[in-house]
């Protein structure tokens, strides 16, 4: 039996267990062998090999979805039953974000290039994203899942995940942050239109950025076809109201599905040494209900097999998770699995926990009596 790190709590925090670090991370046994070992069992179990069969259902299940907005759209005319049918791109968008996500990860098409160009125009003209700005963050947080410095995922935006950010939060940000386990969600309304902005923000930024001119046509072109139609067939109003419905359900859609993933989980001090298996497993959280998470999170329900294997199928790793959690029950490594609803609360409870250190020292009510004397 190989032992395995202790978690320790930070020890500048006086909330609790707020963030989990590990330390004495160079005493720790090598446990290299145990990615080594499910790699092989996977691959001898054919879970490594592409599914293009299912990519191609998937596909098509989108494009009909498409198909049947437009033709909604079009009967519906001018009626704020559009406002369905604004919700449902919302949805439809999400769900080409998933595919984009996978083709970077190279896991649709048979080659590196291949998938590299479907994921450009999933990203860019499907969702309207950049794909350059998206694979630089998603690969840094692959490679160092919740390590402070390292991981682009837990630095600060508007929601701080860590405590002396929140500390450091000012002004409005700091308003926020006391409160914002409560406001993540609502706050999701909003991130639709944030990833639009983030991402051409980075495109026509002075860094070299690999088919920055590619990128940015398929964007222009993406809300040209996108927003044309419901400006010219809607009153004004109401195509905005149908452009504001459709990116807050895209922007809690895709918080929805990612915020699951590793918020709440342990986070990894800056110097701590941590083998890839170990890394990978304890900062990574499962969602369960087989089938249907499976569809709804496109895939990222086996969060910690994904981790583990980014260019995996989605359909092959339900088959995965059996054999990872067979090693983590044979080297005692703890691996994390519950409801969706569930991982929702731990993560606004886990935001509100961060969030406290925003709070101003005075701000009880003995405290300021004593303010007053």
């Amino acid at each position: 039996m190989i032992s395995t790190p202790s978690l320790t709590r930070d020890p500048s925090s006086t909330l609790g267990p707020v963030r989990q670090t590990y330390a004495g991370a160079e005493s720790f046994p090598p446990v290299a062998r145990a990615y080594k070992e499910v790699s092989q069992v996977a691959r001898e179990s054919g879970l490594l090999r592409k599914a293009p069969w299912f990519y191609a259902i998937v596909g098509a299940a989108i494009a009909l979805g498409f198909g049947g907005a437009v033709t909604g759209f079009i009967l519906l005319g001018d009626s704020w039953f559009q406002l369905l049918i604004a919700a449902s791109l919302g949805i439809l968008f999400t769900q080409v974000a998933f595919l984009a996500h996978e083709a970077a990860h190279r896991v649709i098409l048979k080659t590196g290039p291949a998938n590299d160009w479907l994921a450009r125009v999933l990203a860019g003209f499907g969702v309207g994203m950049s794909y350059s700005w998206w694979d630089s963050k998603h690969s840094r947080h692959h490679a160092n899942p919740n390590k402070v410095g390292k991981d682009p995922d837990i630095q600060v935006d508007t929601i701080s995940f860590l405590e002396e950010d929140a500390a450091e939060a000012r002004g409005f940000r700091r308003m926020i942050t006391r409160r914002q386990g409560w406001l993540f969600f609502p706050l999701l309304t909003l991130e639709g239109l944030n990833l639009h902005y983030l991402g051409v923000k980075h495109l026509v930024s002075k860094q070299p950025i690999k088919g920055r001119w590619i990128e940015l046509a398929l964007i222009a072109t993406r809300f040209a076809l996108y927003l044309t139609p419901i400006f010219l067939l809607l009153p004004l109003g109401m195509a905005f109201a149908f452009l504001g419905v459709q990116l807050a359900v895209f922007g809690v859609y895709m918080g929805a599905a990612f915020a699951p993933n590793h918020k709440g989980m342990p986070v990894i001090a800056p110097n701590a040494k941590i083998d890839f298996f170990s890394k990978q497993v304890r900062t990574s959280r499962n969602i369960s209900g087989g089938w249907w998470a499976t569809w709804l999170l496109g895939g990222l329900n086996y969060q910690v097999e994904h981790h583990l294997f980014p260019s995996m199928a989605r359909p092959h790793l339900s088959k995965a998770r059996e054999i990872v959690r067979t090693q983590c029950d044979a080297l005692n490594v703890p691996y994390t699995e519950t409801t969706l609803w569930r991982s929702y609360a731990i993560v606004i409870d886990y935001l509100n926990r961060v969030g406290l250190a925003a709070r101003d020292p005075f701000d009880c009510p003995i405290s300021a009596q004593y303010r007053r004397g």
